[in-house]
């Protein structure tokens, strides 16, 4: 597949690894729809700059996903790629989870991919191939302490990664992208700490950056068409050290 005046469907597109993906995106030619929900300022300066349609929705909310799925098909004309970005990241050390904090990862991380990919499975057919692909995270294969539901919820995307794939092929293809440290968080002194040791625990000793990220997605959209079910590590060999 080719970008060039592809559709596609970017949720979490304001901010962070959505944002420099919709560049990347954008710079391969292809017609963007950026998903925002609370950064709708940053989100309409990146639209003006791209020359991209910006759509609010709450992810939480099945009435909105569900929503969202209908405006792209109808503000770009069908849709040819969805990529799943939009994440919900928060700490919540063992003990101090609240059903409510579980269930809002789980909502958003994970079963608006999956809506959103039911509901766009017919426009996506069209493209043939149609392409989605899910932003992860590495610790959805490996957790760690203080994030359960986030992780657990990154678990949970990967399996709809597989199951989805499974059930739309041949004619859209299913893929995730499972980023490491690639950008440094918020948080001051502590969170420059963690950087540093995630840094040191990968095997190439460095952190990445969200044109890795890109990359990646780059080539599971124009690099190969044979390539479905798949879950592409970019986290400088964490997995493997």
């Amino acid at each position: 597949m080719l970008l060039e005046g592809r559709r596609v469907l970017v949720t979490g597109a304001a901010r962070r690894v959505g944002a420099a993906l919709a560049e990347a995106l954008a710079a391969r030619g292809a017609r963007l729809a950026l998903h925002c929900h609370r950064s709708k300022k940053e989100a309409a300066a990146l639209g003006k700059r791209l020359g991209a349609v910006v759509l609010s929705a709450d992810l939480a909310d099945p009435a909105q996903t569900a929503r969202l799925a209908r405006d792209a098909v109808r503000v770009l004309g069908g849709l040819d790629v969805l990529v799943n970005n939009a994440s919900v990241y928060a700490k919540h050390p063992f003990g101090t989870a609240t059903a409510r904090d579980f269930d809002l990862q789980m909502a958003v991380n994970a079963r608006a991919p999956l809506l959103l990919t039911q509901a766009l499975a017919p426009a996506l057919r069209k493209a043939r191939p149609g392409k989605v692909v899910n932003i992860a995270d590495w610790s959805g294969k490996r957790p760690y302490a203080d994030y359960a539901p986030y992780c657990a919820s990154k678990a949970a995307l990967l399996a709809i990664t597989q199951s989805s794939a499974k059930a739309l092929a041949p004619h859209i293809l299913v893929n995730a992208v499972l980023p490491g440290p690639v950008l440094e968080p918020a948080g001051g002194k502590e969170a420059a700490r963690r950087w540093r040791a995630a840094a040191k625990a990968t095997l190439l000793g460095r952190t990445g950056s969200p044109a890795d990220v890109c990359a990646a997605v780059l080539f599971l959209l124009e690099g190969s068409d044979f390539i479905t079910g798949a879950a592409v590590p970019v986290e400088g060999g964490r997995l493997a050290a």
